[in-house]
């Protein structure tokens, strides 16, 4: 079940999947987290919190209209591979249309390349390093 969520709630996920569990929770907090209209997504097994994304308003430079910045998608070990990020992405996909949002990017790490281009994303940048978390590109999607 994909439920919104408060920003602290995707915390532990972001530091076990994103950060390796080096930092704090409080260090996995991203600027624009509590901004009004930012929103977070979790999807749950049960009571289980499986998957997270974040979405905070934030455009991309050279593109006009709405935008949303998706960050911090992560989803636990156990169960990836059995579609939950694509709900996820999709459903916000879903949520921004009605928001009247013009397009969605990311920084994608490159191994998830192949994820956000089955969800329509397209590679709008070079590849780039994120220090100490390795090699990026920015993908778009546009909503409407």
């Amino acid at each position: 079940m994909i439920k919104f969520i408060d920003a602290g709630a995707v915390l532990p996920i972001r530091n076990e999947v994103l950060r390796e569990g080096r930092l704090t929770l409080d260090q996995c907090r991203f600027p624009g987290d509590d901004h009004q209209d930012a929103f977070h997504l979790g999807y749950y097994v049960g009571d289980e919190l499986a998957c997270i994304a974040s979405f905070h308003p934030q455009n991309y430079e050279g593109y006009e209209g709405k935008a949303y910045q998706l960050r911090g998608m992560a989803t636990i070990e156990k169960y990836r591979g059995q579609g939950i990020g694509n709900q996820l992405v999709n459903f916000a996909i879903v949520y921004m249309r009605g928001q009247k949002v013009n397009y969605c990017w990311c920084n994608a790490r490159k191994k998830a390349v192949p994820f956000y281009k089955a969800l329509g994303f397209e590679i709008i940048s070079p590849e780039f390093e994120v220090p100490g978390i390795g090699p990026h590109y920015v993908m778009y999607v546009k909503i409407m």
